[in-house]
């Protein structure tokens, strides 16, 4: 109702009612922790299969270069996703490397989701601009910036950047990130006279 454009949820249940409810497009994951795997954005292709039953347009994964629990290339990962569910793809990654190799392998986007969340990317506090920037640069397909973007004038900064769209999350979804957010900017205004 604010006016996104699509929503990007998680697991069959919620995609199911949300699908009930609008008409926008649905980026869809399903996240599993399975034991020995760091990888937990639609770890499978049948957790893949799942989303895309519930209703969701676009299937999300991680593609990152750690180990999968289906030990395929992530080639044969993107066509078996594709044959089994017929949507688009797109591969959460967080390195240029691992969005060319998205790219390469056919995903049909590629989003910044996992830029600072694996080893082989460094922590951030903000929105990683900078592999925005070279992935846009460097790649054919749409580059969807995702990935601790909390205000407007970050998102702004991501489409001027040339992102195709842009993912918001838990600067819209989590009231206690919220609330802090807030309580640290007046903090830091409300000092007290020295």
């Amino acid at each position: 109702m604010g006016g996104a454009v699509g929503i990007r949820a998680n697991g069959p249940t919620d995609i199911a009612a949300i699908r009930a409810a609008v008409d926008l497009p649905i980026i869809g994951i399903y996240k599993a922790d399975l034991p020995g795997f760091a990888v937990r954005i639609t770890p499978t292709i049948e957790h893949a299969v799942q989303v895309a039953e519930a209703g969701a347009d676009i299937i999300a994964f991680d593609a990152t270069l750690r180990p999968h629990p289906d030990s395929l290339l992530l080639e044969e990962r993107v066509r078996r996703i594709r044959r089994r569910t017929g949507r688009l793809i797109m591969a959460d990654i967080s390195t240029i490397q691992e969005g060319q190799a998205a790219e390469a392998a056919g995903a049909d986007l590629a989003a910044t989701t996992l830029s600072g969340y694996t080893e082989d990317s460094p922590a951030q506090t903000g929105p990683d601009f900078e592999l925005l920037e070279s992935l846009v640069s460097l790649l054919k397909i749409p580059v969807i910036a995702e990935g601790r973007i909390v205000t407007p004038e970050q998102a702004a900064r991501a489409l001027e950047l040339g992102a195709f769209a842009v993912v918001v999350g838990g600067a819209i979804t989590r009231p206690q990130s919220i609330t802090a957010r807030f309580v640290s900017g007046m903090n830091i205004r409300m000092k007290p006279p020295l």
